[in-house]
C-alpha cells in the first residue's frame, strides 16, 4: 500500500507531454491575441501579455474546473451545459481580473472564450494530426499518473463494440483496401479473425441488441409494433417503451451483469452500470453517475469546446455533400433535412466523442466487461447509403477510436480483449414511395377502401441524441425536472406518429363510435407491419378476405412487394408471392417459392417472426430487384429490419485466442451464448453460474 502511494504522488511526465503542454501554451496565448483584436471589451494591450493571460487561463483551469464539474453534477444536465458554455468564460475573466493594462467584461469574457477555444482546438489538431487522441490523451495521461488497482488482475476484461448497421462486405471490402488501418492491421497480424454472422427476422437494432445482451429475441416483430393484450403501441427506442421491453425479458443474467458497463446501447444487458443507455434513464443513481461523467466531459477542454467545432464543421459538411449529390443525381437518394443534419452533427460531434470518453472511463477503472453501440454510420447511412463518402468517413472514424481504445488497454488495470460487432447489416435502394408513387399505408387504404395511419418516421440516431438528455435528468437535481419536460417535448414530436398510432389502437377497443383509424401501418426498413386498429387478436387469412376481399390479393400482385406473410386457420403462417406459395409451417411450396430470393434461412426466419403474439396481421416484405436493393418502406436509402441484401449479414471480429463455432452463427440469441462462453473462459460470471434460481435486474 505504501509502495501504491508512492506511486500515486510520483509525477509521471514525458517528453510528449511537455511538448503539449508547451503547444497548448502556444495555442491559448494565439487564442487570447486573436480574441484580443477581434473582440470588444477585451484587451490585453502589448503582445507579449497572452503568455501570461495564457498561464493564468491554466491555472485557474486547474483550480477551478473539478468545482465546476462538481456543481454541474448537482445542478443536472443543464448545469453540465452551462458549466462546458460559461465555465470557461469565468475562468477566464479571473484570470485577466487585475492584470494591468488589461481590459475585460463578463460578456467579452465569453465571446473571447469560444475564439480562444477555437484557436486550441485548431493548434491541438495540429498535435495530434487530426486523429482522435484529443479525446483520450488527457485520460491517458491521468491514469498513468494515478494508476488504479483492481482485487482481480489477473481476470481479462472485454470490451465490445458495436459498430451500429455494418454489413459484413462491407466490413471486407474496406479491410482488404486498408481503408480502416485498425481493424485491417488488427485482421492481418492473425491475432484478429473477422466472420460473418446471421441475424434473424426482423433484422433490427432492438431485437438484435435484447438477443445479445439479453439472450432472447422473442417478442419484438419490429423496431415499433402493437401489443394486443395492453392495446399499446410500443417504439423501441422510446426510454419508457425500451425499460418496459427488457423488463420482460431480463432475468439478471445478461451479458454485462458480472460487473459491466453498458454505453449507449438499447438495453442494459443487466449492466450495474448503465450510460446513457435507453432502457437505465430511470436509474436516479446512474443518472447522477451519467450526470458526473457528462459534466466532467463538458467543462474539459476537450469536451464541449471540441463538439462545438466539429458539430458546425458537420452542419457544412452534410449540406455541401447534399447538395452536391442533388447536382450529380446520385441514385438512390432521399430527402436530408434539417433534422438529419442536427443528427448527424450530434452524432458525429458530441456522441461519438462522449461515448469514448465513458468507454476509456471504465476500462481505466478496470471494469469486467464493456458494450458501446457507435450509431454513427448506420445513422449515416440510412440517409445516404452503405458506401457513400459520407458513411465510409463514418466508419474510418469509429476505426480510428478503436485504436485509441486499444492504446487505452495498454495502461488499463486488467488487460483487455477487443470484440467488434455489428448488430445487423443494411441494403440498399430506393424507397418504395419513390418507385411507386405512394406509400405502404397509401396502398393498403386503398385496397381495404379503408382510412390507414402510416408511421415510417426513422428515429434511431434522434433517439440516441434524445437518451443523453434523457439519461441526464431526474427529480433530484435542481433543474433537472425543468429538462425532464424539455425532452418529452422532443419525446412528444420524434414520437408523435407512434403516439396517433396508439390513440388509434385504443379507440378502436373502446368501440362506442366510429374508428379514427381503421388500419395501423408501420414500416421497419423494407418490412410493413399491417394491423387492423382494435382488434384483441391476429386476423387469419378468411377474416381479412371477408372484412377487405381486395386487401390481401393486391399486395401480393404488387410489383414492389417480395411476399406477404398472413396467418391461416389451415396451414398457420403463409408467405404468398405473386405466382406461388411457401407453407412456412410444414415446408410446402405451391407453384413459384416467393421466399427463395431472400437466402436459405428465409423459411425459418419468417416462420419464428409469424409465429409471435406481437405478429401483425400482415407482414409485407419489399421485393429485391436485380440488383440486389429493397424497397425500404421508410424515407431511407439505407434500410434494415426485413430481408433481402446484405441487412441480414452482420459482421464480428475477435481475438483468434477466443474460440468461435466453426459454422455461422445464426441469431442474435445464438450470438448471445458464444460471447458468455468467453467472459465464463476468462473467469467471469462464477457468481452467476452458482444461483440456481434468476435474479431481478438492479434497480
Amino acid at each position: 500500500m505504501a509502495d501504491d502511494r508512492r506511486r500515486w504522488w510520483r509525477p509521471h511526465f514525458t517528453l510528449g507531454d511537455l511538448g503539449r503542454a508547451a503547444l497548448s501554451l502556444l495555442g491559448g496565448a494565439v487564442g487570447v491575441m486573436v480574441a484580443s483584436w477581434i473582440v470588444p471589451g477585451f484587451s490585453i494591450g502589448e503582445w507579449w501579455r497572452a503568455f501570461s493571460v495564457a498561464i493564468s487561463v491554466a491555472i485557474w483551469g486547474f483550480l477551478l474546473r473539478p468545482v465546476l464539474v462538481r456543481l454541474a453534477v448537482y445542478l443536472g444536465w443543464v448545469g453540465s451545459a452551462l458549466a462546458g458554455i460559461f465555465g470557461q468564460a469565468f475562468i477566464i475573466w479571473l484570470a485577466v481580473l487585475g492584470e494591468e493594462g488589461v481590459e475585460d467584461s463578463l460578456l467579452g469574457a465569453l465571446v473571447a472564450s469560444w475564439i480562444i477555444a477555437t484557436v486550441g482546438l485548431a493548434f491541438g489538431w495540429l498535435a495530434t494530426a487530426g486523429t482522435e487522441d484529443a479525446v483520450t490523451a488527457r485520460m491517458l495521461r491521468r491514469a498513468r499518473r494515478r494508476p488504479v488497482t483492481v482485487p482481480d488482475p489477473d481476470v481479462p476484461g472485454i470490451l465490445f463494440v458495436q459498430m451500429d448497421g455494418v454489413p459484413f462486405p462491407v466490413l471486407e471490402w474496406h479491410v482488404r483496401a486498408g481503408t480502416l488501418p485498425t481493424l485491417s492491421r488488427w485482421i492481418r497480424s492473425g491475432e484478429y479473425r473477422m466472420a460473418e454472422w446471421r441475424p434473424k427476422l426482423p433484422a433490427t437494432t432492438p431485437a438484435s441488441q435484447m438477443g445479445i445482451l439479453h439472450g432472447t429475441i422473442e417478442g419484438i416483430p419490429a423496431f415499433r409494433w402493437v401489443d394486443r393484450a395492453e392495446g399499446k403501441v410500443y417504439v423501441a427506442n422510446k426510454p419508457a417503451d425500451a425499460a418496459l421491453i427488457e423488463a420482460r425479458h431480463s432475468d439478471g443474467r445478461g451479458l454485462l451483469a458480472d460487473d459491466g458497463v453498458s454505453v449507449s446501447n438499447l438495453f442494459t444487458g443487466d449492466a450495474p452500470t448503465a450510460y446513457v443507455t435507453m432502457s437505465a434513464v430511470g436509474r436516479t443513481q446512474e443518472t447522477k453517475e451519467t450526470r458526473a461523467a457528462l459534466a466532467s466531459f463538458l467543462a474539459s477542454p476537450n469536451g464541449l469546446a471540441r463538439s462545438i467545432p466539429l458539430m458546425v464543421g458537420e452542419v457544412v459538411r452534410e449540406r455541401f455533400q447534399a447538395r452536391r449529390a442533388i447536382r450529380r443525381d446520385i441514385q438512390p437518394r432521399v430527402h436530408r433535412g434539417r433534422s438529419f443534419v442536427a443528427e448527424r452533427a450530434a452524432l458525429a460531434g458530441v456522441l461519438r466523442d462522449l461515448n469514448t470518453s465513458l468507454v476509456a472511463d471504465a476500462m481505466l477503472k478496470g471494469r469486467r466487461s464493456i458494450y458501446v453501440d457507435y450509431v454513427d454510420y448506420d445513422g449515416i447511412a440510412h440517409h445516404v447509403g452503405m458506401v457513400r463518402p459520407e458513411a465510409v468517413a463514418a466508419l474510418s472514424s469509429i476505426d480510428a477510436i478503436l485504436g485509441r481504445l486499444e492504446e487505452v488497454a495498454k495502461i488499463a488495470p486488467r488487460t483487455y480483449h477487443l470484440v467488434v460487432l455489428s448488430d445487423h447489416g443494411q441494403s440498399q435502394g430506393a424507397t418504395f414511395a419513390d418507385r411507386y408513387g405512394e406509400d405502404l399505408a397509401a396502398v393498403v387504404a386503398r385496397l381495404a377502401d379503408a382510412s390507414a395511419l402510416g408511421t415510417d418516421r426513422n428515429s434511431e440516431g434522434a433517439g440516441s441524441v434524445q437518451s443523453v438528455l434523457a439519461s441526464s435528468a431526474s427529480d433530484d437535481s435542481v433543474l433537472g425536472r425543468a429538462l425532464a419536460r424539455t425532452t418529452q417535448r422532443m419525446s412528444d414530436v420524434t414520437f408523435a406518429e407512434a403516439d396517433d398510432a396508439h390513440e388509434a389502437e385504443a379507440g378502436g377497443r373502446a368501440g362506442g363510435g366510429e374508428q379514427k383509424e381503421q388500419f395501423l401501418v408501420f414500416g421497419s426498413g423494407n418490412l410493413g407491419l399491417v394491423y387492423v386498429a382494435g382488434e384483441d387478436h391476429r386476423l387469419t387469412l378468411q377474416e381479412l378476405t371477408d372484412r377487405f376481399p381486395a386487401l390481401v390479393p393486391g399486395l401480393i400482385v404488387h410489383p414492389g412487394v417480395g411476399f406477404v406473410v398472413v396467418d391461416t386457420t389451415e396451414y398457420g403462417p403463409v408467405a404468398f408471392g405473386a405466382r406461388g406459395e411457401h407453407r412456412v409451417r410444414d415446408g410446402v411450396v405451391v407453384g413459384e417459392d416467393p421466399l427463395a430470393p431472400f437466402g436459405p434461412h428465409a423459411a425459418e426466419f419468417v416462420l419464428r417472426a409469424a409465429s409471435m403474439p406481437e405478429t401483425p396481421d400482415l407482414y409485407v416484405n419489399s421485393l429485391v430487384d436485380e440488383l440486389g436493393e429493397v424497397a425500404a418502406f421508410e424515407g431511407l436509402v439505407g434500410c434494415h429490419g426485413g430481408l433481402g441484401g446484405w441487412q441480414d449479414r452482420a459482421m464480428l471480429v475477435h481475438p483468434t485466442e477466443l474460440a468461435a463455432p466453426d459454422q455461422m452463427i445464426v441469431g442474435a440469441d445464438a450470438l448471445h451464448e458464444v460471447l458468455v462462453g468467453w467472459l465464463e473462459d476468462l473467469g467471469h460470471r462464477t457468481e452467476l453460474r452458482d444461483r440456481t434460481a434468476p435474479v431481478p435486474p438492479p434497480e
